[in-house]
């Protein structure tokens, strides 16, 4: 669900951690610690490897001490902000198969688009990134409505936002409003649709701030028991 997916959708990017979207259930737990063991992995920072703190948002994080992967960091999340629970993310899942014939399960890339929704700077570069591969590679092919009504929700280059609106003025008319930018992009006002998307990135790095207020409360919370526990 992170910077290895966006390799995998031809957005590359550089990263020196392993993130996975899991199941929090008690039987999937258990998988996920004989996997961790094999690893050699241990909880790193707070908070601890517990179901409470993976239900309620938080990442856990491990750093893996096996030689072939000795340094590795492996993060888990169940919950993330505007993305839907784990049943439906897996029935969206894009299941790619590598050279070695290992099977590899990634977030949709509209999943992933949301998850990557965050307050990081790193994250809407990708973003913008993500949606211009899959732009790109399926706009030569008769796209379908789905796939047309994704790029009209989530584009963030004006150009691209444009030209779609041009090649499909019916459903961005219809998608107007949930997205009022569109109207912008279907007048060709490029300045406009670029200072729209501005603030419509300024809005989700607001909500995703206010999300973590608790979650980064809690954790301030828990590093000082740690702390105090080791004095």
């Amino acid at each position: 669900m992170g910077g290895q997916a966006c390799v995998f959708y031809g957005a590359a990017e550089f990263s020196r951690n392993s993130d996975f979207a899991i199941l929090a259930d008690a039987e999937n737990l258990d998988r996920l610690r004989g996997a961790l063991m094999e690893l050699q992995a241990g909880v790193i920072a707070v908070p601890p490897f517990d179901v409470a703190y993976l239900e309620k948002g938080h990442a856990i994080h491990f750093r893996c001490r096996h030689p072939e992967c000795d340094g590795l960091r492996v993060d888990v999340m169940s919950v993330m902000r505007g993305v839907d629970p784990f049943e439906l993310i897996w029935q969206r899942r894009a299941t790619i198969e590598l050279p070695d014939g290992t099977i590899c399960d990634l977030l949709s890339i509209a999943d992933l688009v949301r998850a990557k929704k965050t307050q990081r700077d790193k994250d809407w570069p990708m973003i913008r990134r993500l949606l211009e591969a899959d732009f790109f590679n399926n706009r030569d092919q008769l796209p379908d409505s789905p796939r047309v009504l994704f790029w009209l929700r989530e584009l963030r280059t004006p150009e691209l936002l444009i030209s779609v609106c041009n090649d499909f003025r019916e459903l961005a008319i219809g998608e107007q409003g949930q997205r009022s930018l569109l109207g912008m992009a279907l007048d060709g006002r490029i300045d406009a649709v670029e200072e729209a998307l501005f603030l419509e990135e300024i809005e989700e790095r607001r909500r995703d701030r206010e999300y973590w207020v608790p979650l980064k409360r809690e954790l301030e919370a828990l590093r000082r028991q740690l702390v105090l526990s080791q004095e």
